[in-house]
């Protein structure tokens, strides 16, 4: 709780809308008309406004304007959901405020705008410094647009930005992506926050079906993880660390609200398809546009109370994706027992195999004993995650 007695709340809203749909993309999005992004953005608005009075016992902390791409939709429209935001929640603890741009989509004029309506954070997705890279991908920008949007953002101001990237592209060396790490860290000044993904082929895209039918070369394993650990290598030496597995900041510059999903913080979706976890409860919107268009106060759904061994399952696996891990003390203050009596033959067994080490300190709690991935159990995330389901 805050000093105010309002408890933390991260805001996540959904702007589905994007120019094209890239190749490799399985998010929930899609090209849209004008007028179906004005009633979606009315609807978001409506309920945001209508959900309100259910959430007056928290202070917002972070907010998120994600998708799709947000910056498609004329600025004004995202001026007036910030507007309703600050009208209808408390929002003197908010700090931190993301928007997701697409380099192309946003005029210098758009960025002055969104900074004034309360935007401290941007996060510009570029993926590749290479325009035959992008090309393949199905971006819809280049790199010198991407320049162009990255420099406007400086000028107006924002003074904290991500870059998005992705490796294991089709047919990329790695030689190539690391040009691409050094292309971004060159920019002046560089960006606070790097998210480095690795390429994941999901079923039901373009770039699936494809190589399935074995029209697609991408890198193999041993090759993507020769491209993560450069990336880890790189960005360490150009002073980021690594606090999540894919994700890399200057001190102090860590995305608030992602850190909350991985620490269990509670948050709250709006808009199709947005996942929400408040009490203990996990729901989420439904993804049928005309429904959410028609009744968006009326499309929660899945509502889950996840019960002691779910939340002990969940501080575990959300948690290790951070580089400090989870600590034994929390774990014990919230459920009563150790983490030992629960999870003490996976842990061993992981500690045996180089997977998962115990350490004392962190930069919150230097006396706090914690439980990480080791560099080793970062290549095997999934494996070791996968231990500590309990069913």
């Amino acid at each position: 709780m805050k000093e105010s007695g309002l408890k933390r709340l991260g805001m996540y809203f959904h702007i589905p809308f994007c120019v094209k749909k890239c190749l490799y993309c399985d998010f929930l999005s899609a090209p849209a008309d004008e007028a179906t992004k004005k009633g979606y953005m009315e609807a978001l608005c409506e309920e945001t406004a209508g959900s309100a009075l259910k959430y007056k016992k928290y202070g917002v902390e972070t907010i998120f304007l994600g998708g799709g791409t947000p910056s498609v939709v004329p600025v004004e429209w995202v001026e007036g959901l910030i507007s309703v935001i600050r009208e209808h929640y408390h929002m003197e603890q908010c700090s931190e405020v993301t928007m997701e741009v697409n380099p192309g989509t946003v005029s210098p004029q758009a960025l002055e705008r969104y900074k004034m309506a309360g935007v401290n954070r941007l996060s510009i997705g570029l993926q590749s410094s290479h325009n035959e890279e992008l090309a393949v991908l199905g971006r819809v920008h280049t790199w010198e647009q991407f320049m162009e949007t990255y420099q406007a953002a400086r000028d107006v101001g924002f003074d904290n930005i991500n870059v998005d990237l992705m490796s294991a592209l089709p047919g990329q060396t790695l030689s190539r992506y690391r040009e691409t790490l050094e292309n971004v860290v060159a920019l002046t000044p560089s960006p606070e926050h790097i998210s480095a993904y690795g390429l994941i082929l999901e079923e039901g895209t373009p770039f699936y079906v494809n190589y399935e039918k074995g029209c697609l070369a991408v890198p193999d394993e041993d090759t993507d993880r020769v491209m993560y650990h450069e990336t880890k290598r790189f960005l360490e030496k150009m002073g980021y660390h690594r606090y999540e597995i894919s994700n890399f900041a200057r001190e102090g510059y860590e995305c608030r609200h992602n850190c909350g999903y991985w620490q269990r913080e509670e948050y709250v979706g709006f808009g199709i398809g947005a996942a929400s976890l408040i009490e203990n409860v996990r729901f989420q919107n439904s993804s049928d546009l005309k429904h959410y268009l028609q009744e968006p106060m009326g499309c929660g759904q899945g509502f889950h109370v996840l019960n002691r061994r779910e939340q002990m399952e969940e501080f575990m696996f959300l948690g290790l994706r951070m580089t400090e891990g989870v600590s034994l003390e929390v774990f014990q203050k919230l459920f009563g027992c150790t983490m030992e009596s629960v999870y003490g033959d996976v842990i061993q067994k992981n500690r045996q195999e180089g997977l998962l080490e115990i350490f004392s300190g962190s930069r919150t709690d230097e006396d706090c004993v914690r439980l990480a991935l080791t560099e080793f159990g970062i290549d095997v995330s999934n494996y070791v995650m996968a231990q500590f389901l309990l069913s």
